[in-house]
């Protein structure tokens, strides 16, 4: 695993952190504030871009090619995924 990958993997430790964080409140206060709310969307959706970048750097990898090459997707078309 290369310097970039790590930093992938410790910003998807962080989010993870900061969305188990919001949940837990969300349990324990019964809601979130609309400001929490909108916070847990953009850490929910950073999420899903990290784990798409880890996924394209490792099947750029896997075929010999450079994982660097790999980039960010908006959010839009990684949202997009699920349905």
């Amino acid at each position: 695993m290369n310097d970039r990958e790590h930093d992938i993997i410790d910003e998807i430790g962080g989010l993870i952190s900061e969305e188990r964080s919001l949940r837990d409140r969300s349990t324990r206060e019964m809601g979130l504030s609309e400001e929490e709310k909108a916070r847990l969307r953009t850490v929910e959706v950073r999420l899903d871009q990290c784990w798409d970048l880890m996924r394209q750097r490792r099947a750029l990898s896997e075929y010999g090619e450079d994982p660097s090459e790999a980039r960010v997707r908006p959010a839009d078309e990684v949202e997009g995924y699920r349905s």
